[in-house]
């Protein structure tokens, strides 16, 4: 959207003065498109690489948790004072060798794969948030930044045309048409703009500086033209954003995930209170032309002080499960307000855009020309002009801003949702 009928307005005001020549701008480079900064973001971050890599190391865990324990082998011996020596004789002096097996009693092993199975999906949103976080602080850090740019290109021009009026009423108060204060007014409001344009320049560069982190730059890379930004429209209706979109918040899903991860653990709990086995093979040799010996070992421990060890891991487990099934509650309520809040915000800037382009600009443009023409015929004073003509300056900037600000509302909602918000 275009507002620059004003460069007419002010030439007609400037029948007095030479028209200045606008300057040739040198062609830019092809314009940086979001959809490009994001694919370079997601490809370079280091928080999505750690997020990653911290899936491979739960899903290193599972092999683990399933194994079975290691075989523990024994070699000893009995009789003689020197090492492996057999007393001559003695049928109760022997070498030995053996071999012992524990048994996890059956389940266990299954239930533990489950349970490390449950941190992998639990991590596995974790990086897709990561993911969909990085996603909308680059959509909005692109953003603001081209809104920014709107202001700085805005702003230029409008000095260009406020140095016109300056201009314009200095050869009237030369010629006695017109007062110094007219004059002093519009050097002032010249003065005023390069004061914005200087605080505009400084929120550009803070914003290139955030948008190069994001991606992993060097700090001071230059940041380009962007590519235009349309507005685009929400696509969901708020009922379908909370009924859609908040079960599928990657909070909400890795908690899921953690509360089929506690159930396992419950379970795996309860049967701590049944024995694990071991099984054992020996054998001995006694030399001395004796006959060698062989044996069978099994034993299980004992749960007998369950009472202060196993029904405590069991109320543990569930107390982790009912904690997992109240944190994802609360992280639902809290999600259910995000939605509202970003969806509220997204639809009051489509009716300001449609306020700012179907009545405040268009109402502010008919009240600029007339102030012009009243101006020419002597009838208004030129602070009234001022006015006039920085009421659409300001409303002009104002119309990008809350174009930007519909955008990163949009891209909230993906955040949290995951959905494609105004495709």
């Amino acid at each position: 959207m275009k507002f620059r009928i004003l460069f007419t307005a002010v030439l007609v005001l400037a029948t007095c003065a030479a028209p200045a020549a606008r300057a040739q701008q040198a062609p830019s480079s092809a314009p940086i498109r979001l959809a490009d900064l994001l694919v370079e973001a997601e490809r370079s971050h280091p928080a999505i690489k750690a997020a990653a890599q911290t899936v491979e190391a739960k899903r290193a865990r599972i092999s683990q948790a399933r194994a079975w324990p290691d075989p523990q082998l024994t070699i000893g011996y009995m009789g003689d004072l020197a090492p492996f020596k057999t007393q001559a004789g003695d049928p109760s002096s022997f070498r030995q060798f053996g071999v012992m097996q524990e048994i996890p009693y059956p389940g266990k092993r299954a239930l533990r794969g489950k349970v490390a199975e449950k941190e992998v999906d639990a991590e596995q949103w974790n990086l897709e948030g990561v993911r969909r976080k990085l996603r909308a602080e680059v959509a909005i850090a692109y953003y603001e930044l081209w809104s920014v740019d709107k202001a700085i290109e805005i702003t230029r021009q409008d000095k260009d045309l406020l140095e016109k009026l300056a201009r314009i009423a200095e050869e009237k108060y030369r010629v006695g048409k017109g007062l110094q204060q007219d004059v002093l007014r519009a050097q002032v409001e010249v003065t005023r703009v390069l004061q914005r344009l200087a605080v505009l320049r400084q929120r550009r560069r803070t914003l290139e500086a955030q948008l190069n982190s994001l991606l992993v730059r060097p700090p001071e890379t230059s940041i380009g033209p962007l590519a235009p930004v349309e507005k685009s429209p929400l696509a969901y209706s708020l009922e379908e954003l909370l009924e859609r979109g908040v079960a599928n918040a990657t909070e909400i899903r890795r908690q899921e995930q953690l509360i089929e991860e506690s159930r396992y653990a419950v379970n795996l709990a309860q049967k701590s209170y049944y024995p694990d086995f071991s099984v054992g093979w020996d054998y001995q040799n006694r030399g001395s032309g004796l006959p060698e010996m062989y044996g069978l070992r099994v034993s299980l421990n004992l749960p007998v002080f369950y009472k202060s060890k196993q029904r405590s891991e069991v109320s543990e487990a569930a107390a982790t499960l009912s904690s997992a099934q109240q944190t994802r509650e609360a992280v639902r309520t809290a999600l259910v307000f995000q939605v509202k809040e970003q969806y509220l915000s997204a639809r009051a800037s489509e009716e300001l855009l449609t306020l700012y382009e179907k009545g405040i600009v268009p109402q502010s443009m008919l009240a600029l020309e007339s102030a012009l023409a009243a101006y020419q015929v002597g009838t208004l004073d030129f602070l009234s002009l001022i006015s006039n003509f920085t009421n659409i300056l300001e409303y002009e900037v104002q119309y990008y801003e809350e174009l930007a600000n519909h955008q990163k509302a949009l891209a909230r909602l993906e955040e949290i949702t995951g959905l494609e918000i105004g495709k």
